[in-house]
């Protein structure tokens, strides 16, 4: 009797009732499991679950992931459905990129599942906004980035900040031959620049061994979050997590009061001086937005958005062009002679633009391989059918993917893995006198293209040539370990663990 009762006991019989719930469950799963439906292009897809299985095991490695799914594509275009996301198509092929951002431009913006994720970083900043709000700001950025003031401000001050700055600092570290950070390097630099342009204030340390400002590392913690909720297997998880105003919601939380309170201020400061001398002589570009009259919150969520865009790409850009270098020797050896035979033109905007051919072919040509923003992605408002003949419903993602555009045979070639900057010249046996090709912006999508095609483009272009070349002229980099770094893809890709690197004199004589 006693063995009976012990045997039928409540814990027991939960214990009993659990694996008999846990077999049932194991049943099902592998009934449902077993038979994927195998696309055609695409990761096995389950009942209900989609390709979730496949996306949480490559979630560490999407980019490739995708790339290699687009490589077997016939179409390069993969449709991805999984539990808890939209209907996601991932396209590398050109085509569809220029139907996707001009042709048929009007039925593909950002859409409200894209604005949501970024919304409580970018607000109603012109990288987040979509329709008239967009067209206003789009034309009001239009006229400012396309006056001779705005370059002229943004010459002087790459001059001070290069000058002043960035050298004597490189000068230093030659001379204690002290492990440096690169990346971090580039990071505090680009984000002086962009600051000194959108605020006209100063925000940061370029030392990377002193510690970093508190406005910078807000932009950092919250452009990181915003990133991974984006590439949430599930965007309930993040939506819960906010609601609650828990971990990682509660961090994006604090670092946007941050940064608004922090730009809020300087916005009250400008403005009061206006009001105060009646005119306004202020260079920046928040000078200039105050003076059109916009809502103090839309300047605002401008200004966030432009420092956003600016702080990170034309760093990540140079990392990557850095770490090529240093991996290929006769290159950079090209490259210093090209700029030594220029070296009293460095500071034209013009000559900055058009002389230095090579130098912009090797920062295109790391932009293919490591594209500062991997992936973008638009909305599908109605029903659609891309031009390789992918169907579209409303409601869908469509991604671009620069990154895996950069990998397609189709658009480069059988040695589209290789670092070729002549690949980018019309005669691609000549650095010094050739002439460079018009690339198809749809086959390099970096920029984006079409209405939204990024309006600093040419002066990111201008602060790379300036800041590559015055390192190149007068340092060597030399890489402290020979592994091939990661490349990590968050609002803008970095690279993992930085690039830890010793400077040394160029010696000329050699």
């Amino acid at each position: 009797m006693e063995i009976l009762t012990s045997l039928f006991s409540v814990p027991t019989l939960k214990f009993v009732f659990i694996s008999v719930f846990f077999s049932w469950l194991h049943v099902m799963l592998c009934k449902i499991c077993k038979a994927p439906k195998l696309p055609a292009d695409g990761p096995p897809t389950y009942p209900i679950l989609g390709c979730l299985i496949s996306f949480y095991k490559n979630r560490h490695r999407l980019l490739d992931w995708y790339t290699e799914l687009l490589t077997e594509s016939a179409t390069n275009t993969v449709v991805i459905n999984r539990f808890g996301a939209p209907r996601t198509i991932v396209t590398t092929n050109s085509k569809n990129v220029e139907y996707v951002l001009k042709t048929n431009f009007n039925n593909f913006p950002k859409g409200k599942p894209f604005t949501e994720i970024l919304g409580d970083f970018l607000g109603y900043g012109i990288f987040n906004v979509d329709g008239e709000l967009w067209r206003m700001q789009r034309k009001l950025a239009s006229h400012v980035f396309s006056t001779s003031f705005l370059r002229e401000f943004m010459m002087s001050t790459l001059k001070d900040e290069v000058e002043n700055n960035l050298l004597p600092l490189l000068e230093s570290l030659a001379e204690t031959s002290e492990v440096v950070d690169l990346q971090e390097l580039l990071k505090r630099l680009a984000f002086n620049m962009i600051c000194k342009v959108s605020l006209g204030v100063d925000r940061c340390c370029l030392d990377p061994s002193q510690p970093v400002s508190p406005l910078n590392e807000a932009f950092d913690t919250a452009s990181k979050i915003s990133a991974k909720r984006g590439a949430a297997p599930l965007f309930l998880v993040w939506k819960v997590k906010k609601w609650v105003g828990v971990r990682s919601e509660k961090r994006l939380k604090n670092a946007v009061e941050e940064v608004r309170t922090y730009v809020e201020g300087i916005i009250r400061g400008k403005k009061r001086k206006i009001d105060e001398s009646g005119e306004n002589h202020g260079e920046d570009l928040l000078s200039r937005l105050i003076s059109a009259g916009n809502d103090k919150e839309v300047t605002r969520d401008m200004v966030i958005s432009f420092i956003m865009a600016g702080r990170d790409t034309t760093s990540a850009a140079m990392t990557w062009l850095f770490w090529l270098l240093s991996c290929h020797p006769v290159i950079e050896k090209e490259l210093v002679k090209e700029i030594n035979n220029r070296e009293k033109i460095l500071l034209d905007y013009e000559s900055l633009n058009k002389e230095l051919k090579l130098l912009k072919a090797s920062l295109c040509e790391s932009m293919r391989l490591y594209p500062p923003v991997p992936w973008d992605s638009k909305h599908a408002m109605a029903d659609d059918l891309l031009p390789d003949g992918t169907p579209v419903q409303a409601g869908d993602r469509v991604t671009y993917f620069p990154y895996g555009m950069g990998r397609m045979e189709a658009l480069w070639g059988e040695d589209w893995y290789e670092f070729k900057p002549s690949r980018w010249f019309v005669e691609p046996t000549s650095y010094h006198e050739g002439s460079l090709k018009k690339v198809c912006p749809y086959k390099f999508p970096v920029f984006q293209a079409g209405p939204r095609v990024c309006l600093g483009k040419e002066m990111a272009f201008i602060q790379m040539n300036y800041v590559a070349a015055s390192i190149l002229r007068q340092f060597e980099i030399k890489l402290v370990v020979s592994e091939k770094p990661v490349f990590m893809p968050l609002l803008t890709a970095h690279m993992a663990g930085g690039l830890k690197v010793v400077i040394q004199k160029r010696d000329h004589s050699r």
